[in-house]
């Protein structure tokens, strides 16, 4: 076998949305944080990325996790999230992928019958309670980064639809959110090919008319993501909703031709976003539980721990469990006369 890189990966899902997790076969990234690292790995290793990513490896679906020496003492491990279009700098189905991938493979050591381990991701330190029981992690419960609205019901102009009302909100990610009943939109798995045809119409006009910042780290910005979400359908839900991740860039004049694909989970950052714009609204309370359902019906549990600031935004402190799968474990080869080292998408399904 001829190779100009091995990659040793374990294939996970948390509440049914995929995290492969790269264990073995990353080159040593410079930087003095998992962010800086991350940074390294989209300036000269993005091949990595797109070739675990795309077909004929990946699909449009897939996301991605490399875990990584960490930076900071206190961490255990570190990790660099990739997604089809951008290195998100926190994730909650990812996080709970690799908290699993780590436990059960004995990368890091399981205590039953409650493992505890800190986290550093590129958005910063993420403090993790992993249940266990038999070797197998059967919930995991982190402590996110502080999550913050810095929009509520701001009107912009959408192509199509007209004027809407959307909230802008960080829950490690920037997430624009907006409501599907006001726009006759329901966030459920059939109406998927819809959401995300709007849904990336709205994130480009938001890019546009009420681009963001990081307060505390300006080479973030966005909003990169959308939750389109309702109100609850199933017993034990507080709410649902549907997270549309861009797989291309967006046409504004060929919106119809939107790339894009749900998250197959609830989205535990997008949870997030979410708990902070009810809160700001005066709806979700510190110590009350929120949970999500995403278009599988699977759920996350959000809470509001306590609430703080955030480069001047009030923010909380939120919470966020679910469990997570392990399904396979793979090599990934990479043959120097591969016409495809990169992957390659096609217009059928990305």
């Amino acid at each position: 076998m001829r190779a100009s890189r091995i990659l040793q990966a374990v294939e996970a899902h948390a509440e049914g949305e995929p995290g492969r997790v790269i264990t073995g076969g990353m080159p040593l990234l410079k930087g003095a944080s998992v962010f800086e690292k991350m940074q390294d790995m989209a300036e000269n290793h993005d091949d990595i990325r797109l070739q675990m990513l795309r077909e004929p490896r990946g699909n449009p679906g897939l996301c991605g996790n490399a875990i990584v020496p960490p930076c900071h003492p206190d961490a255990d491990a570190g990790f660099i999230i990739f997604e089809q279009t951008e290195y998100p700098p926190m994730s909650g189905s990812n996080c709970i992928c690799v908290v699993t991938v780590l436990l059960e493979t004995g990368i890091v050591q399981m205590q039953e019958p409650v493992t505890e381990l800190t986290l550093e991701a590129p958005a910063g330190l993420i403090r993790v309670r992993a249940e266990c029981k038999d070797g197998k992690v059967t919930r995991v419960r982190f402590r996110n980064v502080p999550a913050f609205a810095l929009h509520l019901d701001a009107p912009i102009e959408v192509a199509g639809l007209g004027t809407v009302k959307v909230d802008v909100a960080w829950g490690g990610m920037f997430f624009v959110l907006i409501n599907g009943e006001s726009i006759g939109l329901d966030p459920s798995a059939e109406n998927g090919a819809e959401i995300v045809r709007i849904s990336e119409a709205i994130r480009h006009a938001t890019t546009q008319q009420l681009p963001v910042t990081h307060p505390e780290n300006p080479a973030i910005t966005g909003p990169t993501i959308t939750n389109l979400w309702a109100s609850p359908n199933a017993p034990g839900t507080d709410g649902r909703g549907a997270i549309t991740i861009s797989t291309g860039d967006f046409d504004p004049d060929l919106p119809q031709e939107a790339s894009g694909i749900l998250d197959r989970s609830p989205c535990g950052t997008g949870t997030c976003a979410k708990m902070a714009v009810l809160h700001a609204r005066g709806l979700l309370e510190v110590g009350q539980d929120y949970v999500n359902a995403g278009p599988l019906g699977t759920t996350f549990t959000g809470r509001i721990l306590e609430t703080t600031t955030q480069g001047g935004y009030p923010a909380i402190l939120p919470e966020l469990s679910g469990q997570g799968w392990i399904y396979g474990l793979s090599s990934y080869t990479l043959d120097p006369s591969d016409p495809f080292p990169q992957g390659y998408t096609v217009g059928d399904m990305w």
